[in-house]
């Protein structure tokens, strides 16, 4: 076989069934094997950002490798965001790209361009293969990095006529595996019985691991209060009655203050990043840390550890729940308290019973995550309608909350979404999004319509870029710059220039009544909800400020003090 036939060997193989790309002249070859393939579905997107999007969208939802390819030059540089949105939050992909013919490559040929060089920054590895005998041992090698450990994109760039030259039969690699070194359990557990006033702090790399359910157990035989990231939240599920969700820049009062009071922080699977964090020298200050994570990378990175555990997070979790198991901890002041804060500074703000009343982002999300079927999953964009969808919405697994952390990309959701239905046709994917990162990858209604996914859409619109509104108001003097966006298209029409059935609500009393219809028609549906331009995320931290100084909505018309803004 050639190599474009091998490489959907290699994919067959290793049981990857699903792939987002868009053809062009330098992989033309492996779209010709593509015609005779049987076994691995080709999504066509339009736009190659959108093919690196969906198939991080694809893995999160999976927990499998999401594949995608492009051509070489622009369809290259197309998928740069989407791979880095990937190395960011640690979603495992590979990337497929053609090149020039190796007798072109450095001459400056039609569409070449440096990708190994371009991609360094934002993959675990990366090859052009140079030899066509080479390529199958670099397939091998390359899905299982983007897997193991912990997980990321690897790109694979190869020549024009290394896939149209035959290769030899693979040889077959015997498979890695991770050793865990919990030598220093001991040490930890002696660590966190001392600890009167203990707690949780979990991440993404939870899901990473596959380890939610030796999480859920250790955090119940515990009983330790916990938060989460923007990417662990569900780790606990909806019903830990110690679950005190989101800490951060726009985390919960209640979340933030039992960070700033506890004595002990147990980190788990979480890189200390900084919007969760805030000032780092202010964070949990009174607190001892113990850090558990796959990658040794993010122990003692941002933050020393009194003890740093590195390995597989289920045989480590599992350890520390079957001692706990055996001899519970003595915490039930320190569990009553952070019951008390989170009563009464979680997000629980009473909706606005006037029927006639404009929507709010908060009460739109709370009614869908109380009418949403618990295993709906949710592709969020950035901005104010990710951060509310994080305050308040309850996730019974985080597999089924699909937002961008590290990178924070605009235009996320919608290929995010495409990709996670992709994974399971039947689920039910919501993309909840905003009008700004909602125009960023909106050519995306096509690969819906054409594919008659039954993807829902929330677009919260405000008419402008929200998020940059409330800092600009908040923290420039309330000097507007480039934010407004109040010559958006009829978001309603443009839906049904698709063939895509569309609502537009804009008072409360019509909430559910447009929530049900979404979720009922069978199909994909857009929903178009309109909200006041004014409204902010709150309470909010100011960037580079310590969590201990949050500003909520009393202090919107006053200036922050200088305690707050250090």
């Amino acid at each position: 076989m050639n190599g474009a036939q091998h490489i959907l060997t290699a994919l067959r193989r290793h049981h990857i069934d699903t792939v987002f790309g868009y053809p062009g002249g330098c992989i033309m070859p492996l779209y010709d094997a593509l015609v005779d393939n049987v076994g691995v579905e080709h999504v066509l997107c339009r736009h190659e950002q959108a093919c690196a999007l969906a198939a991080d969208g694809y893995a999160r939802a999976t927990g499998r490798t999401g594949v995608c390819i492009a051509t070489s030059g622009p369809g290259a540089t197309n998928l740069i965001t989407g791979v880095a949105n990937a190395h960011r939050d640690s979603t495992p992909m590979l990337v497929i790209t053609g090149q020039v013919p190796s007798g072109l490559i450095g001459t400056d040929a039609f569409q070449e361009t440096d990708v190994l060089g371009m991609a360094l920054g934002i993959v675990k590895h990366s090859y052009l293969v140079q030899e066509a005998d080479s390529l199958p041992a670099i397939m091998e090698e390359a899905l299982r990095l983007a897997s193991e450990g912990r997980p990321g994109p690897v790109w694979i760039d190869i020549p024009k006529d290394i896939l149209l030259a035959e290769v030899s039969p693979p040889m077959m690699a015997a498979p890695s595996r991770t050793q865990s070194r919990t030598a220093k359990i001991g040490d930890a557990l002696a660590l966190l019985r001392e600890a009167r006033k203990p707690l949780i702090y979990s991440g993404g790399g939870i899901s990473l691991a596959g380890a939610e359910a030796a999480f859920r157990a250790f955090a119940e035989t515990s009983g330790v209060p916990g938060v989460a990231t923007l990417k662990g939240l569900g780790n606990a599920g909806k019903h830990n009655p110690n679950d005190m969700g989101m800490l951060g820049m726009h985390g919960s009062r209640a979340a933030n203050r039992a960070v700033d009071e506890c004595d002990l922080l147990f980190v788990v699977g979480a890189r200390l990043d900084d919007r969760a964090t805030g000032r780092l020298d202010g964070f949990a200050p009174n607190a001892r840390l113990i850090h558990i994570d796959a990658d040794g990378a993010e122990l003692n990175k941002l933050r020393q550890a009194d003890i740093a555990l590195r390995g597989d997070l289920n045989t480590i979790l599992g350890a520390f729940t079957k001692a706990l198991d055996a001899q519970p901890l003595a915490i039930a002041d320190w569990q009553r308290q952070c019951r008390s804060w989170h009563t009464t500074g979680g997000f629980h703000e009473a909706d606005n019973e006037d029927p006639y009343a404009p929507i709010t982002g908060p009460a739109f999300i709370r009614r869908l995550s109380g009418i949403a079927p618990e295993e709906a999953i949710i592709a969020c964009d950035v901005g104010q309608h990710q951060m509310w969808v994080a305050q308040h919405y309850r996730f019974a697994s985080p597999r089924h909350h699909l937002t961008s952390g590290g990178l924070g990309t605009m235009g996320f959701g919608l290929p995010a979404a495409i990709g996670a239905q992709f994974a399971d046709r039947d689920s039910t994917v919501i993309n909840v999004t905003g009008d700004g990162s909602f125009m960023m990858n909106a050519q995306e209604l096509a690969t819906i319509r054409r594919y008659q996914l039954p993807v829902k859409i929330i677009i919260l619109d405000n008419q402008c870029l929200g998020m940059v509104r409330q800092q600009q108001e908040l923290f420039y003097n309330n000097r507007e710059s480039q934010i407004g966006l109040d010559d958006n298209p009829d978001f309603v029409a443009m839906a049904g220039a698709f063939d895509i059935h569309a609502l537009h609500i804009n008072r409360t009393d019509q909430i559910r009544r447009g929530i049900e219809t979404l979720l009922a028609y069978n199909g994909p549906m857009l929903l178009h909800v309109a909200i006041a331009r004014e409204e902010n995320v709150w309470p909010i931290v100011k960037p580079g400020a310590s969590n201990a100084h949050m500003i909520d909505e009393s202090q919107r018309t006053r200036k922050t003090s200088k305690e707050e803004v250090a």
